[in-house]
Protein backbone atom coordinates (compact mmCIF):
# COMPACT_ATOMS: atom_id res chain seq x y z
CA UNK A 1 0.00 0.00 0.00
CA UNK A 2 1.46 3.62 -0.86
CA UNK A 3 1.73 6.57 1.01
CA UNK A 4 -1.68 7.84 -1.08
CA UNK A 5 -4.00 4.88 -0.25
CA UNK A 6 -2.56 4.92 3.42
CA UNK A 7 -3.62 8.53 3.89
CA UNK A 8 -6.79 8.29 1.98
CA UNK A 9 -7.62 4.94 4.20
CA UNK A 10 -6.50 7.58 7.38
CA UNK A 11 -8.98 10.15 6.11
CA UNK A 12 -11.83 7.84 5.57
CA UNK A 13 -11.52 6.48 9.09
CA UNK A 14 -11.05 9.62 10.59
CA UNK A 15 -14.70 10.98 9.12
CA UNK A 16 -16.39 7.47 9.95
CA UNK A 17 -15.39 7.99 13.24
CA UNK A 18 -16.98 11.64 13.52
CA UNK A 19 -19.88 9.67 11.91
CA UNK A 20 -20.05 7.39 14.48
CA UNK A 21 -20.34 9.78 17.21
CA UNK A 22 -23.25 11.87 15.77
CA UNK A 23 -24.93 8.66 14.95
CA UNK A 24 -24.65 7.78 18.67
CA UNK A 25 -26.42 11.05 19.65
CA UNK A 26 -29.05 10.43 17.49
CA UNK A 27 -29.46 6.45 18.98
CA UNK A 28 -29.90 8.96 22.52
CA UNK A 29 -32.65 11.06 21.07
CA UNK A 30 -34.54 7.92 19.71
CA UNK A 31 -34.92 6.47 23.17
CA UNK A 32 -35.45 9.57 24.57
CA UNK A 33 -38.62 10.18 22.00
CA UNK A 34 -39.63 6.70 21.46
CA UNK A 35 -38.67 4.38 24.64
CA UNK A 36 -38.89 6.68 27.42
CA UNK A 37 -35.34 6.89 28.40
CA UNK A 38 -33.83 9.85 30.18
CA UNK A 39 -30.59 11.66 30.24
CA UNK A 40 -29.78 9.98 33.49
CA UNK A 41 -30.62 6.48 32.90
CA UNK A 42 -29.10 6.40 29.16
CA UNK A 43 -25.91 7.97 30.60
CA UNK A 44 -25.63 5.60 33.48
CA UNK A 45 -25.42 2.31 31.32
CA UNK A 46 -23.66 3.82 28.13
CA UNK A 47 -20.70 4.68 30.87
CA UNK A 48 -20.67 1.21 32.66
CA UNK A 49 -21.15 -0.58 28.84
CA UNK A 50 -18.58 1.67 27.28
CA UNK A 51 -16.13 1.24 30.09
CA UNK A 52 -16.14 -1.97 29.95
CA UNK A 53 -15.52 -2.53 26.12
CA UNK A 54 -12.78 -0.26 26.20
CA UNK A 55 -11.23 -1.93 29.31
CA UNK A 56 -11.57 -5.34 27.10
CA UNK A 57 -9.94 -4.11 24.32
CA UNK A 58 -7.23 -2.68 26.78
CA UNK A 59 -6.43 -6.08 28.02
CA UNK A 60 -6.51 -7.74 24.11
CA UNK A 61 -4.14 -5.23 22.83
CA UNK A 62 -1.78 -4.83 26.20
CA UNK A 63 -2.36 -7.45 28.29
CA UNK A 64 -1.14 -7.14 31.86
CA UNK A 65 0.39 -3.80 31.12
CA UNK A 66 -3.59 -2.81 30.98
CA UNK A 67 -3.33 -2.34 34.79
CA UNK A 68 -0.59 0.04 35.25
CA UNK A 69 -2.34 2.52 36.29
CA UNK A 70 -3.17 0.84 39.64
CA UNK A 71 0.09 0.64 40.55
CA UNK A 72 0.89 4.44 40.90
CA UNK A 73 -1.25 5.55 43.26
CA UNK A 74 -1.20 9.70 42.58
CA UNK A 75 -1.84 8.79 38.66
CA UNK A 76 -5.42 6.77 40.16
CA UNK A 77 -6.48 9.44 42.14
CA UNK A 78 -6.02 11.51 38.96
CA UNK A 79 -8.15 8.97 36.92
CA UNK A 80 -10.48 9.27 39.52
CA UNK A 81 -10.66 12.87 39.69
CA UNK A 82 -11.34 12.93 35.52
CA UNK A 83 -13.88 10.38 35.53
CA UNK A 84 -16.08 11.96 38.10
CA UNK A 85 -15.35 15.72 37.11
CA UNK A 86 -14.34 15.33 33.00
CA UNK A 87 -16.16 12.29 32.04
CA UNK A 88 -19.49 12.60 33.95
CA UNK A 89 -19.93 16.42 33.48
CA UNK A 90 -18.95 15.90 29.72
CA UNK A 91 -21.75 13.19 29.39
CA UNK A 92 -24.68 13.54 31.29
CA UNK A 93 -25.57 17.26 30.39
CA UNK A 94 -24.53 15.97 26.43
CA UNK A 95 -27.43 13.68 27.10
CA UNK A 96 -29.57 16.27 29.11
CA UNK A 97 -29.65 18.84 26.04
CA UNK A 98 -30.32 15.88 23.49
CA UNK A 99 -33.21 15.05 26.03
CA UNK A 100 -34.21 18.95 25.94
CA UNK A 101 -33.53 19.75 22.26
CA UNK A 102 -32.16 16.80 19.65
CA UNK A 103 -28.84 15.70 18.96
CA UNK A 104 -27.76 18.27 16.67
CA UNK A 105 -28.30 21.12 18.25
CA UNK A 106 -26.76 19.64 21.63
CA UNK A 107 -24.03 18.33 19.50
CA UNK A 108 -23.19 21.66 17.98
CA UNK A 109 -23.53 23.85 21.23
CA UNK A 110 -20.99 21.02 23.06
CA UNK A 111 -18.89 22.38 20.20
CA UNK A 112 -18.16 25.29 21.51
CA UNK A 113 -15.93 24.16 23.80
CA UNK A 114 -13.05 25.47 21.76
CA UNK A 115 -13.88 28.87 22.48
CA UNK A 116 -14.23 28.41 26.14
CA UNK A 117 -10.58 26.47 26.35
CA UNK A 118 -9.55 29.64 24.57
CA UNK A 119 -10.73 31.81 27.62
CA UNK A 120 -9.34 29.51 30.31
CA UNK A 121 -5.96 29.81 28.19
CA UNK A 122 -5.77 33.33 27.84
CA UNK A 123 -7.09 34.28 32.02
CA UNK A 124 -4.41 31.76 33.14
CA UNK A 125 -2.05 33.60 30.49
CA UNK A 126 -3.25 37.11 31.22
CA UNK A 127 -3.37 38.00 27.88
CA UNK A 128 -5.59 39.08 25.35
CA UNK A 129 -7.30 36.95 22.75
CA UNK A 130 -5.57 37.47 19.08
CA UNK A 131 -7.27 38.84 16.62
CA UNK A 132 -8.44 35.60 15.05
CA UNK A 133 -8.91 34.33 18.44
CA UNK A 134 -11.21 37.32 18.83
CA UNK A 135 -13.63 36.66 15.82
CA UNK A 136 -13.67 33.44 16.87
CA UNK A 137 -15.23 34.24 20.24
CA UNK A 138 -17.55 36.49 18.59
CA UNK A 139 -18.49 34.24 16.10
CA UNK A 140 -19.24 31.34 18.41
CA UNK A 141 -21.68 34.12 20.46
CA UNK A 142 -23.19 35.10 17.37
CA UNK A 143 -23.78 31.66 16.26
CA UNK A 144 -25.71 30.77 19.99
CA UNK A 145 -27.21 33.95 19.98
CA UNK A 146 -29.14 32.64 16.41
CA UNK A 147 -29.54 29.61 17.63
CA UNK A 148 -31.23 30.44 20.40
CA UNK A 149 -33.40 32.98 19.48
CA UNK A 150 -33.63 33.08 15.71
CA UNK A 151 -32.45 36.51 16.06
CA UNK A 152 -35.76 37.67 18.60
CA UNK A 153 -34.23 39.52 21.48
CA UNK A 154 -37.47 38.55 23.30
CA UNK A 155 -38.04 35.46 22.51
CA UNK A 156 -35.60 31.49 22.99
CA UNK A 157 -36.47 29.29 20.74
CA UNK A 158 -34.43 26.34 22.86
CA UNK A 159 -36.21 25.81 26.18
CA UNK A 160 -33.90 27.30 28.96
CA UNK A 161 -33.10 23.86 29.91
CA UNK A 162 -31.65 22.99 26.57
CA UNK A 163 -29.55 25.73 26.21
CA UNK A 164 -28.51 25.43 29.86
CA UNK A 165 -27.75 22.08 29.41
CA UNK A 166 -26.12 22.08 25.82
CA UNK A 167 -23.68 25.48 27.28
CA UNK A 168 -23.18 22.99 30.73
CA UNK A 169 -21.84 19.88 28.13
CA UNK A 170 -20.04 22.41 26.65
CA UNK A 171 -17.55 23.31 29.73
CA UNK A 172 -17.76 19.29 30.75
CA UNK A 173 -16.21 19.30 27.60
CA UNK A 174 -13.39 21.91 28.80
CA UNK A 175 -12.42 19.84 31.84
CA UNK A 176 -12.81 16.44 29.39
CA UNK A 177 -10.20 17.48 27.71
CA UNK A 178 -7.88 19.47 29.97
CA UNK A 179 -8.47 17.07 33.14
CA UNK A 180 -6.29 13.99 31.71
CA UNK A 181 -3.04 16.20 31.15
CA UNK A 182 -0.06 13.44 30.52
CA UNK A 183 -2.49 10.19 31.56
CA UNK A 184 -3.61 9.30 28.03
CA UNK A 185 0.30 9.40 26.53
CA UNK A 186 1.47 7.29 30.00
CA UNK A 187 -1.22 4.70 30.08
CA UNK A 188 -3.11 4.60 26.78
CA UNK A 189 -6.99 5.89 25.63
CA UNK A 190 -8.21 2.34 27.23
CA UNK A 191 -6.84 2.30 30.50
CA UNK A 192 -7.68 5.76 31.37
CA UNK A 193 -11.23 6.24 29.25
CA UNK A 194 -12.27 2.93 30.22
CA UNK A 195 -11.52 2.51 34.18
CA UNK A 196 -12.53 6.18 34.26
CA UNK A 197 -16.01 5.27 32.30
CA UNK A 198 -16.48 2.19 34.39
CA UNK A 199 -16.27 4.62 37.72
CA UNK A 200 -18.18 7.38 36.39
CA UNK A 201 -21.05 4.93 34.95
CA UNK A 202 -20.96 2.75 38.68
CA UNK A 203 -20.62 5.76 40.80
CA UNK A 204 -23.76 7.61 38.79
CA UNK A 205 -25.47 4.95 38.82
CA UNK A 206 -25.88 3.84 42.16
CA UNK A 207 -27.33 7.61 42.60
CA UNK A 208 -29.81 7.60 39.77
CA UNK A 209 -30.58 3.88 40.17
CA UNK A 210 -31.10 2.76 36.01
CA UNK A 211 -33.22 0.01 37.37
CA UNK A 212 -36.26 1.81 39.14
CA UNK A 213 -36.99 3.59 35.35
CA UNK A 214 -39.80 2.27 33.74
CA UNK A 215 -37.97 2.34 30.02
CA UNK A 216 -39.68 -0.06 26.91
CA UNK A 217 -37.09 -2.95 26.58
CA UNK A 218 -37.62 -4.40 23.01
CA UNK A 219 -34.99 -5.30 20.13
CA UNK A 220 -34.71 -1.71 19.14
CA UNK A 221 -34.15 -0.61 22.36
CA UNK A 222 -31.00 -2.60 22.81
CA UNK A 223 -29.66 -1.47 19.04
CA UNK A 224 -29.85 1.90 19.99
CA UNK A 225 -28.41 1.36 23.37
CA UNK A 226 -25.90 -0.46 21.35
CA UNK A 227 -25.41 2.48 18.86
CA UNK A 228 -24.64 4.71 21.58
CA UNK A 229 -22.40 2.66 23.82
CA UNK A 230 -20.83 0.31 21.01
CA UNK A 231 -20.90 2.58 17.94
CA UNK A 232 -20.53 5.38 19.84
CA UNK A 233 -17.40 4.40 21.60
CA UNK A 234 -15.73 1.62 20.55
CA UNK A 235 -16.04 1.85 17.01
CA UNK A 236 -15.77 5.57 16.97
CA UNK A 237 -12.79 5.77 19.12
CA UNK A 238 -10.99 2.88 17.40
CA UNK A 239 -11.73 4.48 14.16
CA UNK A 240 -10.71 7.53 14.76
CA UNK A 241 -7.65 7.37 16.66
CA UNK A 242 -6.17 4.60 14.10
CA UNK A 243 -7.31 7.52 11.68
CA UNK A 244 -5.49 10.10 12.87
CA UNK A 245 -1.90 7.91 13.57
CA UNK A 246 -2.25 7.90 9.93
CA UNK A 247 -2.89 11.40 8.83
CA UNK A 248 -2.01 13.53 12.21
CA UNK A 249 -3.83 15.44 14.71
CA UNK A 250 -4.49 18.81 12.43
CA UNK A 251 -6.83 16.96 9.96
CA UNK A 252 -8.05 14.89 12.18
CA UNK A 253 -9.45 17.89 14.59
CA UNK A 254 -10.61 19.04 11.20
CA UNK A 255 -12.58 15.71 10.41
CA UNK A 256 -14.06 15.44 13.99
CA UNK A 257 -16.05 18.55 12.45
CA UNK A 258 -18.14 15.47 10.92
CA UNK A 259 -19.68 14.34 14.07
CA UNK A 260 -22.03 17.96 14.86
CA UNK A 261 -23.02 18.07 10.65
CA UNK A 262 -23.77 13.76 10.88
CA UNK A 263 -25.93 14.41 14.21
CA UNK A 264 -27.74 17.18 12.29
CA UNK A 265 -27.93 15.22 8.96
CA UNK A 266 -29.09 12.25 10.65
CA UNK A 267 -31.36 13.92 13.15
CA UNK A 268 -32.92 15.35 10.33
CA UNK A 269 -33.66 12.21 8.28
CA UNK A 270 -33.78 10.02 10.52
CA UNK A 271 -36.22 11.45 13.15
CA UNK A 272 -37.64 14.23 11.31
CA UNK A 273 -35.91 16.72 13.50
CA UNK A 274 -37.41 20.15 11.81
CA UNK A 275 -34.24 22.54 11.69
CA UNK A 276 -35.02 26.11 10.41
CA UNK A 277 -32.52 28.41 8.09
CA UNK A 278 -31.74 30.40 11.19
CA UNK A 279 -31.01 27.15 13.00
CA UNK A 280 -28.62 26.20 10.18
CA UNK A 281 -26.84 29.80 10.36
CA UNK A 282 -26.44 28.97 14.15
CA UNK A 283 -25.08 25.86 13.28
CA UNK A 284 -22.34 27.42 10.49
CA UNK A 285 -21.32 30.11 12.67
CA UNK A 286 -20.90 27.71 16.07
CA UNK A 287 -18.73 24.99 13.27
CA UNK A 288 -16.92 28.12 11.55
CA UNK A 289 -15.40 29.46 15.20
CA UNK A 290 -13.99 25.49 15.67
CA UNK A 291 -12.03 25.41 12.18
CA UNK A 292 -11.24 29.19 12.51
CA UNK A 293 -9.13 28.18 15.68
CA UNK A 294 -7.94 24.74 14.19
CA UNK A 295 -6.45 26.41 11.52
CA UNK A 296 -4.94 29.33 13.77
CA UNK A 297 -3.30 26.74 16.31
CA UNK A 298 -1.78 25.29 13.36
CA UNK A 299 -0.32 28.24 12.13
CA UNK A 300 0.68 29.69 15.53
Amino acid sequence: MNQAERIRIGNIMTVVGGICWGFSGCCGQYLFQEKGATAAWLVSLRLVGAGILLIAAGFLTGGKRNLDIFRNRKDLVHMAVFALAGILMAQYPYFSAIQYSNAGTATVLQYMFPVFILIVICIQKRRLPARAEAAAILLCLTGTFILGTHGNFRELTLTPRALFFGLLSALGAVLYNMLPGDLMKKYGVCQVLGYGMLLAGLVFGAWVRPWSYEVVWDGATILALAGVSVVGTAVAFGLYLAGVSIIGPFKGSLFASMEPVSAVVISALWLKTPFTGMDLLGFALILGTVLLLTVYQAKA
